[in-house]
């Protein structure tokens, strides 16, 4: 392969960034906004270099990835960012080098900055009860239910109760409910399946949702759990607007993300062990879970500085 011609034209650059995107696709099972972004980085990282001298993907070298991170920390960059772009490099680079396309990887040293952890915001459980019952209220109000009231409802309490992802909850079809057992199948990052359970209100919602989604349901989106009102396939920007509209009343405008960190902390509050909260939440690893451990302990340590009298 004339490596030559890899960082130079837009059809030989194409077809890297191709097969690059089939990797990831195929073999590592990230999502399609994961693999654009990693694509994105890839591609500004060939721009920089070709513009810097390199003619083959082996010109670039260790200090040629510093040199790109450096320029965007010039930039002003966040930290996030960073980190991101300089996993993409890696990710790249170690594909690169494993698939014979450059015969050392340069990325193997490259250091990423360390992101500072913060503490996802999240509702308190009075909070939480006060935005399902507003949209409870809201949904069961008139004898003629509105159906996109009944469904933002369904959506709210699922989103609470299983604390999946919004594309999870998206994606979901019909045939993913089971109202007899409470559970919800969903597929997560990388592909993987997994079942998680919902309580009572949930399955109240979902019953109210599924005697009325016939009525916006259009043909081809038969299959979608929830629908939009011209009864396609809900949007991930349908329910962030549904989750912002909710919880601003409360003060704490969050976004459906944020319901996901609010079921894992009232959780972990409630005595449950932070295994079964991976397993629910279906992270890879525990470090991740790990943080609600800290917010916990952060409202914990509130609650001491408010009663105890030499806090």
């Amino acid at each position: 392969m004339d490596v030559a011609e890899i960082t130079q034209g837009a059809q030989p650059r194409a077809r890297l960034l191709a097969d690059f995107s089939a990797h990831l696709t195929a073999q590592r099972g990230l999502s399609a906004h994961t693999v654009r972004a990693y694509l994105g980085d890839v591609d500004g990282l060939l721009g920089h270099a070709s513009r810097h001298g390199a003619r083959t993907l082996a010109d670039v070298d260790l200090p040629a990835l510093r040199a790109w991170l450096g320029s965007m920390a010039g930039a002003h960059a966040s930290r996030a960012t960073l980190a991101r772009r300089s996993a993409s490099c890696r990710t790249f680079f170690a594909w690169a080098a494993h698939t014979g396309r450059i015969g050392t990887d340069p990325a193997l040293r490259l250091a990423a900055p360390r992101v500072p952890a913060t503490l996802p915001v999240v509702l308190d459980q009075d909070d939480a009860r006060e935005v399902l019952e507003a949209a409870r209220e809201l949904a069961e109000s008139v004898a003629t239910p509105d159906p996109m009231a009944v469904r933002d409802w369904c959506i709210l309490e699922l989103l609470y109760a299983t604390g999946v992802r919004v594309g999870e909850l998206c994606a979901a079809d019909v045939a993913d409910v089971d109202l007899v057992e409470r559970t919800l199948r969903v597929v997560g990052k990388g592909t993987k399946d997994r079942v998680v359970p919902f309580g009572g209100p949930a399955a109240r919602a979902l019953g109210a949702w599924l005697a009325v989604r016939s009525v916006v349901v259009a043909d081809g989106a038969t299959r979608a759990l929830f629908v939009g009102v011209r009864g396609g396939r809900a949007g991930q920007r349908q329910v962030r607007d549904v989750v912002h509209r909710a919880t601003a009343a409360t003060g704490k405008e969050i976004a459906p993300h944020g319901l996901r960190h609010t079921a894992a902390t009232h959780l972990v509050e409630g005595g449950s062990d932070l295994r079964t909260v991976q397993e629910l939440l279906g992270h890879a690893s525990l470090t991740t879970t790990q943080r609600y451990t800290h917010v916990s302990a952060e409202r914990l340590r509130s609650a001491y500085a408010l009663a105890h009298p030499r806090a």
